[in-house]
């Protein structure tokens, strides 16, 4: 005899992460095909730490390796963290921040499914809070995309490397540098690091990113609310101070352009551990997460502030379920205590 449900389900954490990884391929050959083949190294590096690490932290617990190291969640917080990471940081920066969050953001709390936290974010934001000099040294357009320079660049001695090759800026940070001086946003279009839409080359890698987040949906492997919330809050937030003075602020589809806004959209805050559970939760959460973002972008001290949103409102996801239960079908709403 066998039990309910009778009907066979076809879904497993497994099966999930390979969605999801298969997801990543159009936003990974876009980027590399435009700022090299350093990405492929960093996720080399990110992804071969997160599974050493994982297989470091089962053994010191006593716990079996085949099940967690073949469910691919490792795999996919190493890629999504060197997707994060500057294309030509140092190899022990993917490295450190690989065992950040294997240790700090999964295997503390006991492993897949117990992390309240991002694990990816967690690992870049130890990485942006210890190591800030490397964390934001981005390469420009135009730069040597061999993978011997490339290699030299993370392996080898930075100095040979020229500097105006790994110095550049992001858009994001551009605009905030910028308007620091006193220019206005339409000035600061016009610079070469400024693409249609947001930077430029990251603008396409933005929109391989969204092509990627539209075959989850298609999957059904995520929900659209947090996609769409994420959307609105930092719309919303954009839109009303942009159309108040377009001069010191970015248009909306700048900011959704820029940074790692689709990134996060469909692939990070969409964690189905750490973040809200409940539809109306998945709203509130993106909503939250595109708010914060677009303030730490703003007025915070980092150029870009999506990590932290995803580990604030990481915390916010357990009570924000709480109170947006749905109702139990055949039950009428709670009445009122007295």
């Amino acid at each position: 005899m066998q039990s309910a449900p009778f009907l066979p389900v076809n879904n497993s954490v497994p099966k999930l992460m390979r969605d999801v990884l298969l997801a990543l391929i159009p936003g990974t050959a876009v980027y590399v095909a435009l700022f090299g083949p350093g990405v492929l190294i960093n996720l080399l590096l990110c992804i071969g730490g997160c599974l050493a690490f994982e297989a470091l932290s089962l053994r010191l617990r006593g716990l079996a390796m085949r099940p967690s190291l073949g469910d691919f969640s490792a795999v996919l917080t190493g890629a999504l963290l060197a997707l994060s990471l500057p294309p030509l940081a140092p190899w022990w920066i993917a490295i450190t921040g690989a065992g950040f969050a294997i240790f700090l953001g999964k295997q503390v709390y006991g492993g897949l499914g117990l992390n309240p936290f991002n694990p990816a974010m967690v690992g870049y934001v130890a990485l942006l809070i210890s190591f800030p000099l490397p964390m934001s040294t981005w390469p420009e357009m135009g730069m040597d995309l061999s993978w011997a320079s490339q290699w030299q660049a993370v392996f080898g001695s930075a100095a040979s490397v020229a500097p105006d090759q790994i110095s550049g800026a992001t858009a994001l940070d551009h605009l905030r540098t910028e308007l620091s001086l006193q220019r206005t946003v339409p000035e600061i279009k016009g610079d070469a690091v400024m693409g249609k839409l947001a930077g430029i080359g990251t603008e396409w890698v933005a929109l391989a990113y969204f092509a990627g987040g539209v075959f989850l949906l298609w999957r059904r492997r995520i929900g659209w609310q947090i996609p769409l919330g994420l959307m609105l809050g930092m719309g919303l937030f954009s839109t009303l101070f942009w159309a108040s003075n377009p001069d010191r602020f970015a248009s909306p589809m700048f900011h959704l352009f820029a940074g790692a806004t689709m990134l996060g959209a469909f692939f990070i805050a969409t964690d189905p551990v750490s973040a809200c559970t409940t539809p109306r939760g998945r709203l509130l959460f993106g909503f939250g997460v595109g708010a914060i973002t677009w303030i730490i972008r703003t007025w915070g001290g980092y150029p870009d502030g999506l990590a932290f949103a995803v580990l604030l409102m990481n915390l916010c996801a357990p009570t924000i379920d709480e109170y947006t239960q749905p109702r139990v079908y055949g039950h009428g709403r709670r009445p009122d205590p007295p």
